[in-house]
Order: structure tokens, then sequence, then C-alpha cells
């Protein structure tokens, strides 16, 4: 009777195949809940990371260049600097790519400064590279210093209109911008 006690109370106790798939079942649900929930809290954490629409928005420009006459230029804002936009004239165009480069301070040709069929559009950083100030230049009544292009009047650095230093205390050309023609009257800056 004692075997048979012993036979019945350990059938009856639940420790058999059907309950080791029931506690690992038990055991896998709060696990399942602590992923989901560390999911739910470390996806806005995460989502706050990417850059706010303010910041993407800044993130590239779009310039129309149809009012921009042949001669002159406007100053666009990109990420809080100011970029140059020129239609410069054949003339302008003519004596950039004449220029020798053993006589740059920083020599790179013309056609390197520009986008492939768009040479009259010239688009750069408008800032000196001497110590950041903003040369004059775009405004056809600004003052361009003797090669046409960007005098910055804070020392005396001068540029050509392809954006190249030419004279003065600036060590470097003007840097150009990423940016690419959407079409023949519109480019996208960034």
């Amino acid at each position: 009777m004692a075997d048979t006690l012993a036979t019945a109370g350990h059938a009856g106790s639940g420790h058999g195949p059907a309950d080791k798939s029931k506690r690992d079942f038990l055991v896998m649900l709060p696990l399942a809940g602590a992923v989901v929930g560390a999911g739910a809290i470390a996806w806005p954490l995460i989502d706050s990371m990417n850059p706010s629409s303010d910041v993407l928005a800044l993130a590239s420009t779009e310039v129309d260049l149809t009012p921009i006459s042949e001669g002159s230029g406007i100053t666009v804002m990109w990420r809080g600097k100011p970029i140059f936009v020129r239609y410069r004239t054949a003339k302008e165009i003519k004596e950039a790519e004449d220029v020798k480069l053993s006589e740059l301070i920083e020599p790179q040709a013309d056609s390197a400064r520009v986008k492939p069929g768009h040479a009259q559009w010239i688009v750069l950083i408008g800032i000196c590279t001497h110590l950041g100030c903003i040369p004059l230049g775009n405004k056809p009544t600004d003052p361009r210093g003797e090669w046409g292009g960007w005098f910055c009047p804070c020392h005396g650095s001068q540029y050509d209109t392809s954006g190249r230093v030419r004279h003065g205390p600036a060590p470097l050309n003007l840097y150009l911008p990423p940016y690419a023609f959407l079409n023949d009257k519109r480019i996208k800056i960034g």
C-alpha cells in the first residue's frame, strides 16, 4: 500500500513531461515581457538621438538661380555659414582658366572648382581662410580686389573669380560646399 501511495503521490505531483513545458512557458512569459518593456523604454531614448526636423532642414538647402544676373551673386545660408553663389561672366571664366597654377598660393585649376558643364556658376563657402571673416564681392558694388573675385577688408586677402587666394595672409582658397545641380536653374547645397 505504501508503494501504491508513493506511486500515486508521484503521479499526481505534477512533475511529468507536460509540467516541464508548462514551467518553461511560465519562465519565458516574464522574460518576453521584460524584453518588450525594455524595448518600449529604449526606443524613445534612441529616437531622441536622431537629428530634429529643424536640423535636418538645415542639412541641405535649394537655391533658385533664376534671379541672379550675369556678373553678380547672392549669399545664402547653409548650416550657419554664408554661401556665395555667383553667375560669372565669360570674361571672368576666361581669366580664371588662363591663370598659371604656379602663380597661385594654393594651386587649383578653375575646372576643379566648378561643376562640369556649369562653368558660369561658382559656389563657395564665404568665409575667409585666414581668420574666418566674410569677404566682400558678391554684390556688384562691393570691392572685389585686383582679381575681380572677393576681398576681405579685415586683413587684405584677395580671391579671384574662382575663389582662389591670390594675395594676403589667407593660406587657402575659399572652400567648396557639397552641391549639385538639380536642373539648369536650381542647385541643392548639402
